[in-house]
């Protein structure tokens, strides 16, 4: 389940060294987006304040086409390659004959991937059940590729930052909360809108020089 807005995004800095997106071509340039916030596991009608990752999508609105950038709000993820993603989707999914999550699934599919263990650090941290979508960060996850006009790549990772600041939810007020409006996050998103009081992210990168790719101990990509 989840929550859409539309918006703009504006350019704040020249990083036309870095990419030939059109986009991004200048400081001051804006572009339409729509965002979607969501939760990951449960099905339409689930309360907002169950621990779980948050999707944050967001699509580009370009005049060279439609740009979308998917992300979490926790900046890793369970399994690395996607051959694992519909196995990891079965495993965390209620069970479609009777609608209940089975935690014996979930721990048997994570048992043979042990990398899922920093996305679960992350998930059973306060960060796993944000106070609603304005008050939580927003991360691409992957590892992604820029060009310039020269031809050159750099890898980059991006990153949302909400301006209102991070804010989570213990797990007695996400009872407390959830048991009093299962659509609270939804709710607030809409009422703050329409008060004029617009939630706003400003997007970073971090950027590695594929040519420095082999000086570290992991896989960037």
């Amino acid at each position: 389940r989840g929550a859409s807005a539309k918006g703009f995004f504006e350019v704040t800095h020249d990083v036309s060294h870095l990419t030939c997106a059109d986009f991004l071509r200048a400081p001051g340039v804006q572009t339409p987006v729509i965002v979607r916030f969501s939760t990951v596991i449960h099905e339409r009608g689930s309360p907002e304040t169950l621990r779980d990752p948050r999707g944050f999508a967001v699509k580009f609105y370009t005049r060279e086409g439609n740009f979308d950038l998917v992300g979490n709000n926790l900046p890793v993820f369970f399994v690395r390659g996607g051959m694992k993603f519909p196995d990891m989707v079965h495993a965390l999914k209620p069970n479609p004959k009777n609608h209940i999550q089975e935690n014996w699934r979930i721990l048997d599919f994570f048992s043979h991937f042990p990398e899922s263990l920093h996305m679960f650090s992350f998930l059973i941290d306060d960060l796993g059940v944000p106070q609603d979508y304005r008050h939580m960060d927003g991360f691409g996850v992957n590892t992604y590729s820029l060009v310039n006009k020269a031809g050159k790549a750099v890898y980059v990772q991006f990153h949302w930052k909400t301006v209102s600041g991070v804010k989570c939810l213990l797990e007695e007020e996400a009872i407390k909360v959830g048991g009093a409006n299962h659509t609270h996050a939804t709710q607030d998103l809409h009422d703050s809108i329409a008060a004029g009081n617009y939630p706003e992210w400003k997007l970073f990168i971090q950027t590695i020089d594929p040519e420095h790719e082999d000086k570290f101990d992991f896989d960037p990509l």
